[in-house]
């Protein structure tokens, strides 16, 4: 199938590679000559601009956005619609407010534009992993671009099946779900990083306390100098809180056990904080979700090895740098 990806960042070049391996053609456009010279060179057709990119793709067409999420996708998102016909498709599969969905899969369905909405995990670890997809938007185009999602996603793979899913008629056994009309998929993929958000937390807090068992402020018979690479690699073998998340906590502790890279600033996304806003409109209590976050906000203020365990989780999960801590 025939696709335009426009962003050509650590998840969207990793997502075309994915999609050419997987026998689809891409038409790919980037702020960045380089950056669209490179996908050239593993099999994309390369483009100028997105006028350039829209008159390579063949109607009804596809264009898939990665772009950071704001401003960057508004203004992708409208300059696309004003190239695009009856019948094509703009996909957003950044990490945008789901709200925004609505409100442009209502303005572009004036024009006959389908707009589709694609909350995406798998950061950089998804070319290899693939990635869970959830999706928001008209069911004809969601049907339409089923080869596409199918390709992307990690599939049925080692997982373990759970007992009866077989009886459902459903996706989400290879890794995405239709989640139903547009501002869904984005909907649901802020609600999962609200919670992971909140997974992160407990292992940062639980980590913190192994690592403060030795402080010399405690009783000497119960001091306990711990070996967290151990700690982390065992609960991976058989523990009810094995998790891709502990993965790559028992990877960071392994390359560096006491954190010694990370200062412990740690950035949050705007979904988590989001979350939180969704939970008020519902007069849903939030109360670990809500700590995680306010956890995020302090770490800009002081450190501690739980938010040194966090920002090591964020660098292994998806590439993501600290900023500098603000004086």
């Amino acid at each position: 199938m025939q696709l335009g990806m426009v962003g050509l960042g650590k998840m969207g070049a990793n997502m075309t590679r994915r999609l050419i391996r997987g026998g689809h053609q891409l038409v790919v456009s980037d702020l960045s000559p380089d950056a669209v010279k490179q996908l050239a060179v593993d099999g994309a057709v390369g483009s100028t601009s997105l006028e350039d990119l829209v008159s390579k793709l063949n109607p009804p067409r596809a264009a898939w956005v990665m772009v950071p999420a704001g401003n960057a996708t508004e203004s992708t998102v409208q300059a696309l619609a004003k190239l695009m016909q009856t019948g094509d498709t703009i996909i957003d599969g950044g990490n945008s407010m789901f709200k925004d969905d609505v409100r442009r899969a209502a303005m572009f369905k004036e024009k006959g534009i389908h707009y589709v909405d694609v909350g995406t995990s798998g950061g950089v670890w998804g070319i290899e992993r693939g990635y869970c997809m959830m999706i928001g938007g008209p069911k004809e185009a969601v049907q339409r671009l089923d080869p596409i999602f199918k390709t992307l996603a990690p599939g049925l793979g080692e997982i373990p099946r759970t007992p009866g899913f077989e009886k459902r008629t459903s996706t989400a056994e290879q890794g995405y779900i239709h989640c139903g009309p547009s501002g869904s998929g984005h909907f649901v993929k802020m609600v999962h990083n609200g919670i992971e958000y909140g997974i992160m937390q407990a292992y940062a807090e639980g980590f913190d306390i192994f690592r403060n068992a030795s402080s010399a402020s405690l009783p000497e018979n119960i001091r306990f100098d711990l070996n967290l690479p151990d700690i982390a690699e065992v609960w991976r073998r058989g523990s009810v809180v094995s998790s891709w998340l502990l993965d790559l906590t028992a990877m960071a502790l392994t390359e560096d056990p006491a954190l010694s890279r990370y200062t412990g600033f740690v950035e949050d996304s705007g979904e988590g904080r989001w979350t939180i806003n969704a939970a008020i409109d519902e007069a849903v209590p939030v109360e670990v979700l809500s700590a995680a976050l306010f956890a995020r906000f302090r770490s800009r203020q002081e450190h501690t090895f739980a938010e040194k365990m966090l920002s090591a989780m964020r660098q292994k999960f998806g590439g993501h740098v600290e900023a500098k801590a603000q004086s």
